[in-house]
């Protein structure tokens, strides 16, 4: 399933995208999707509806994050050996793990505000996953269990902060909006691998990143696990898993950022696509 929520900032109603692409509306069966819809029972009778019987939504509406309710965004970094190697660094022994606040979280197509005063607004196309199932201390091969789905992600950057202002990558990666994500969450049965899905994004129609997760470093089975080794994964939350090479701060042969008018579009195999605006803070 293609899981949505639609509608004005704040007040977003669930639906689904049925096999023909209609946008159906779920609020007569679930009040929202989020943490508490996302166990594999909910899904699995989400998935045996006929949705051609329920409502259709007209024009085009506003859609939101997928996921409700989001307790936290993990994130993954230098987990593609191009993407470390352009940023100067070796590719870690062990996943580097930071956070982006959920105050960050945007739709898909909602502007990107660029921080007052920032010149160095990065983007980074990335897979993300959606715990369905609460996992602490969990081995690599139970932790697929816990996947409720896959959602596209841009994991805007300000590298200044992020990298010239001392303490930890959180502040470069948590202004508000810097966490577009969807257009939907695609359920995980619907997802044949994982680690073979195409990404991609384009700065005003020319293409910076191309990659394939097959390339990541360490692979999901192994991110879940590791994560849940420091930190217990609740329902709803957000795992984002890295990106390929391509980011502004690797261009060459100089770095170049986001201004505001500047138009970014993404997408990965199955998971739909984003378009934002930047503007300025």
């Amino acid at each position: 399933m293609k899981l949505i929520r639609y509608g004005q900032a704040g007040a977003e109603r669930p639906g689904l995208l049925d096999a023909q692409g209609v946008l159906r509306d779920l609020s007569m069966l679930l009040p929202e999707l989020g943490p508490a819809q996302l166990n594999p029972r909910t899904l699995a009778a989400l998935a045996a509806i006929d949705a051609t019987r329920l409502p259709a939504v007209e024009g085009t509406p506003r859609l939101g994050c997928p996921v409700g309710g989001v307790g936290k965004i993990v994130c993954v970094g230098l987990n593609y050996a191009d993407h470390a190697a352009e940023a100067g660094m070796q590719a870690p022994a062990e996943p580097v793990l930071f956070m982006k606040a959920v105050t960050s979280l945007n739709g898909p197509n909602d502007e990107v505000r660029i921080p007052p005063g920032s010149q160095k607004t990065d983007w980074e196309v990335e897979l993300g996953l959606v715990i369905g199932t609460r996992a602490s201390h969990v081995s690599e091969d139970a932790a697929p269990q816990h996947v409720a789905g896959y959602v596209l992600a841009n994991d805007v950057s300000e590298r200044a902060y992020q990298i010239e202002r001392g303490g930890q990558w959180v502040k470069g990666k948590s202004y508000d909006t810097f966490a577009p994500i969807g257009p939907w969450l695609v359920t995980a049965d619907e997802v044949a691998d994982p680690h073979a899905l195409d990404l991609w994004l384009e700065v005003n129609g020319q293409r910076v990143q191309n990659g394939n997760t097959r390339n990541f470093i360490f692979g999901l089975p192994k991110v879940i696990s590791y994560i849940s080794q420091f930190m217990t994964l609740e329902p709803g939350d957000i795992v984002l898993t890295g990106t390929p090479a391509g980011v502004g701060l690797g261009q060459k042969p100089a770095p170049w950022f986001l201004k505001p008018g500047d138009v970014v579009r993404l997408g990965a195999s199955g998971l739909g696509e984003q378009r934002q605006v930047f503007v300025g803070g």
